[in-house]
């Protein structure tokens, strides 16, 4: 369980420090997925898989959002090979200005030391 725990806090720090991108490449296995609640708006696709993709759709998110606020809360560990993290954001999308409070949880799977899943859940509205 040590080692989920100091994984599940040096993600969650990497979040905080506004280090999402570099964070992929140090935590996440090659073959990850990423499995989102809805299909986004930047996207066309709920399940992006390795970790270039993973990466690629974080940088399509953060060209699109403004981040106002952004509060990360965790790791809940769930042994052997899970955590979550509570995600909340105050964004403005720069192409129409508009302000969003961004509400989730995830939940990771680890293996071999390496994130291998994400699953995103939604505060409906």
């Amino acid at each position: 369980m040590e080692e989920l725990v100091e994984i599940g806090r040096t993600f969650v720090q990497a979040m905080r420090d506004r280090r999402g991108l570099a964070n992929v490449d140090e935590m996440y296995a090659e073959n990850a997925q990423s499995i989102e609640a809805v299909v986004p708006p930047v996207r066309q696709f709920r399940i992006t898989k390795g970790s270039d993709a993973i990466k690629g759709k974080r940088e399509d998110w953060l060209a699109a959002h403004e981040i106002i606020e952004f509060d990360v809360d965790g790791p809940y560990v769930h042994p052997p090979n899970r955590f979550s993290v509570r995600y909340k954001a105050d964004v403005k999308q720069k192409e129409t200005g508009q302000r969003i409070t961004l509400s989730e949880i995830a939940v990771y799977s680890v293996a071999d030391g390496k994130i291998v899943l994400e699953e995103f859940f939604m505060l409906p509205k």
